[in-house]
């Protein structure tokens, strides 16, 4: 693994209230000890309705856990009903914001162009882009894996320095274990991740690529993370559904 310190990160999606958000964060910062921040760093990604309450837990009572945004808009503002700018999330002490999840993909158009687009504009607004790739289960049967996460990574991260790609964070999520139960096993998972590494490394440099840290998600558990911490290539976990459990996110943590 290199020096890179393990990622993880908690996608809670559309789910918990900005009064369910801070029962949440109590409780895992509870189930946490000082040990296991040094060891990992964790994030949470809460909607946009409970970023300023979760920032002020964090804060207010001195919780090393970062905060992260599940999307942005490519502009800092405008006529742009219904979205939010990375000025807004840099405001509220964001860390990090999700960018290219499948769900955005499948739901909502996005594109390789527009999260490129999205990623430029967290940079410009000092955020940590999580860049989210990974196939659908289509494209898996189809042995069409390696030229997805290929096309995503080299049009979603054209245009930027080797520096740039060296301090955003990856996320490999395949979509078809994407809250469907259905993981990837930690060597299928550790092989694409590996070639994506590969790839970084084509459209930057070797010593980038080893530095750039590769999460895996897709019905992440407490069940399965130790085996897939355990391969080489694996860097963290983005976590969806069970990152809703404090008390199961903590033992994620602390695979």
């Amino acid at each position: 693994m290199a020096d890179r310190k393990p990622i993880i990160a908690g996608n809670w999606k559309m789910n918990q209230t900005h009064t369910d958000a801070i029962s949440l964060v109590r409780t895992l910062s509870y189930e946490l000890k000082e040990s296991d921040y040094d060891r990992v760093e964790v994030v949470v990604c809460p909607p946009f309705t409970s970023l300023r309450t979760v920032q002020l837990v964090l804060e207010d009572e001195y919780i090393p856990i970062a905060l992260g945004a599940q999307n942005m808009h490519w502009e800092d503002e405008g006529a742009y009903t219904g979205e939010i700018s990375g000025v807004f999330l840099k405001a509220l002490h964001c860390s990090y914001v999700i960018v290219g999840h499948s769900e955005r993909r499948k739901y909502f158009g996005e594109t390789d162009e527009t999260v490129n687009k999205r990623v430029v504009a967290a940079f410009r607004n000092e955020l940590t882009p999580i860049v989210c790739v990974g196939e659908t289960d289509e494209e898996r049967e189809g042995g069409q894996t390696e030229a997805v996460i290929e096309r995503q990574l080299r049009e979603g991260l054209t245009d930027f320095t080797p520096e740039q790609i060296g301090s955003l964070v990856i996320a490999y999520e395949p979509v078809w274990a994407i809250g469907t139960g259905k993981a990837a096993t930690p060597e299928d998972a550790n092989e694409t991740i590996g070639f994506a590494r590969s790839i970084l490394a084509k459209i930057s440099s070797g010593d980038v690529a080893q530095s750039v840290r590769i999460q895996y998600g897709g019905s992440v558990s407490a069940g399965n993370i130790a085996q897939l911490m355990a391969q080489p290539e694996i860097d963290g976990a983005l976590v969806g559904g069970a990152s809703l459990d404090p008390k199961g996110f903590a033992m994620i943590v602390r695979y």
